[in-house]
């Protein structure tokens, strides 16, 4: 492992970054997604960003997460796409409720926690070979 961050938490950071925050909208300071943008398709926008944004939830899953914390995940998913079947208010709202975001911190927390002792074990080479200079 190395204190590397495994390919699938990569993806699902790569693709999170994709969905909800790819996008800075101009003079204002609001980062949005593929996410919002294909969400403005009524219906077939929204069930089009469910399905990739339960494509992170599968990469957590691949990773062997708690099925507690899967669950958390599908309803962070589960709730983006309920809003999205509010007319123009749904809209607004999914610009800032950051589902895929939100699962993926999901993921780095769990992560972290697994893997501590190998990455503090790699932070205090980093360290050591820092100070050295």
């Amino acid at each position: 492992m190395e204190g590397k961050a495994p390919k699938a938490l990569l993806k699902a950071q790569k693709l999170a970054n994709l969905l909800d925050t790819a996008v800075k909208l101009p003079f204002i300071p609001i980062r949005i997604g593929l996410d919002s943008i294909v969400g403005l398709i009524p219906g077939a926008g929204d069930a089009l960003m469910l399905f990739v944004s339960l494509r992170i939830v599968w990469l957590g899953k691949s990773l062997g997460m708690p099925k507690a914390l899967i669950a958390q995940m599908v309803k962070n998913s589960a709730i983006d796409f309920g809003l999205g079947f509010i007319p123009f208010v749904g809209d607004i709202v999914d610009i800032f409720y950051k589902a895929n975001q939100k699962n993926v911190r999901i993921m780095e927390r769990w992560w972290l926690s697994e893997n501590k002792h190998e990455v503090d074990k790699v932070t205090q080479k980093a360290l050591s070979e820092w100070s050295a200079e």
